[in-house]
């Protein structure tokens, strides 16, 4: 259990360290570069494209190297790309800003990859649920504090401040996580790089809790993203709120979010599997329907509303499906599979963003909040109908989780 706590702690100290940057780059864009909307928008997307380029690679790495080595190694890329935007910030060197918040990105990625596969080595499996709520409570909790946090640095004219901060927070990862036991790869044949990344598709394509699980993942981040893009004209034209409202709504969905890993957590082993991977997408759907019946006159408590069901709901869903997930994959597959489900999660959030964007420009908002809306009753349809719903038990053997 102290390996747990120490694994733990070092994935809190990251999860920081990403919500961190996330929060600061457009405003250090802004504040101190001077940056034009488009700029911001390109810093913001280096941020996410380091999920695209090095999901896959990264998920490989994983296979074949000690999960130690790539955890420290990661959070030893995370803390350099940190270090980098700091000191490109104290030169006004905006390039070499982007090229550092992309490295740092990359730490993030393969550092969580890691721990996922990490994580099934030290529990037995019947704790899984537990062990993966207790690394998903980091994440809720610096989704919450640090846009606040960072917030307040900027407001008092400190904002130059959070990238020292983040470098700190990943320091203390990588000391934590070179203090964990060696994790040797799992044993098992390791073909080529083509060869494993065919492997890892084809497995979640043709595993009966896999592909759904990806398919509700693709189309509830198809409507997340597209909501958050429309999010601000909607909330500044039809509802006519404030504009900080939006980051109000999005520190009230890390409180949901908190609140369904720390439900996980102390009682994912008592709730069936089967109820949290349909109750997560149809809670979604909920929501959004309630933000969709707000009138124009508000009141603005129905969207924070929305915001804290997308938060508690879905923490719920991704703890038990990244459970199901290590429980049925192979421990030598296990990379190359969380991999390939992350960057179809990952890589469908520019589409929906675009989507939301487009459809919102050339029509209004709540038109796009119809697409939302379609795409959430569609990830929510998926759970309903598919193998998900027969998850009886995490089981005591892999074959079990999928029985009845």
């Amino acid at each position: 259990m102290q390996t747990l706590s120490r694994l733990t702690t070092a994935t809190w100290a990251m999860h920081i360290a990403d919500q961190i940057a996330i929060s600061s780059v457009p405003l250090i864009a802004a504040l101190s570069f001077n940056a034009t909307p488009q700029i911001i928008g390109v810093l913001v997307a280096c941020q996410a494209l380091a999920h695209l380029i090095v999901s896959i690679p990264a998920g490989l790495i994983v296979d074949r190297v000690a999960g130690r080595t790539v955890a420290t190694m990661a959070a030893l890329i995370a803390f350099t790309g940190f270090a980098g935007a700091a000191f490109s910030l104290a030169s006004s060197a905006i390039i070499f800003f982007a090229i550092s918040v992309t490295i740092a990105g990359i730490g993030i990625v393969l550092y969580v990859l890691a721990t996922l596969s990490i994580i099934p080595t030290l529990v037995e499996k019947k704790n899984l649920a537990k062990a993966n709520a207790g690394m998903e409570t980091g994440r809720a909790l610096a989704m919450f504090a640090m846009p606040l946090g960072v917030g307040l640095l900027a407001s008092a004219g400190y904002v130059h401040v959070a990238l020292p901060l983040a470098c700190f927070a990943s320091v203390l990862a990588v000391f934590v996580s070179s203090r964990l036991p060696k994790c040797e790869a799992q044993p098992g044949n390791k073909p080529g790089i083509m060869q494993s990344i065919r492997n890892g598709g084809s497995f979640v394509v043709n595993q009966s809790l896999l592909r759904p699980i990806a398919l509700c993942a693709i189309f509830w981040n198809l409507a997340f993203a597209a909501l958050i893009a429309i999010l601000a004209p909607l909330l500044l034209n039809t509802f006519n709120a404030d504009p900080g409202v939006f980051g109000i709504a999005l520190s009230i969905q890390g409180i949901g979010m908190f609140l369904g890993a720390t439900i996980m957590r102390k009682y994912g082993d008592r709730i069936t599997p089967n109820h949290v991977l349909v109750f997560g997408p149809g809670i979604s759907v909920l929501a959004i329907f309630i933000l969709v019946a707000t009138p124009a006159s508000g009141p603005i408590a129905l969207v924070y509303l929305t915001f804290f069901l997308l938060g508690v709901g879905p923490m719920m869903w991704l703890v038990t499906q990244n459970s199901i997930r290590q429980l049925i994959t192979p421990g030598h597959m296990l990379g190359s599979v969380n991999a390939v489900i992350q960057t179809a999660i990952y890589g469908v959030r520019p589409l929906g963003a675009l989507a939301g964007g487009f459809i919102a420009g050339n029509t209004s908002p709540q038109t796009a909040l119809l697409y939302v809306t379609g795409a959430f009753v569609l990830s929510f349809l998926v759970s309903a109908f598919s193998a998900l719903r027969t998850v009886k038990t995490y089981g005591t053997e892999p074959t079990e989780a999928i029985k009845a």
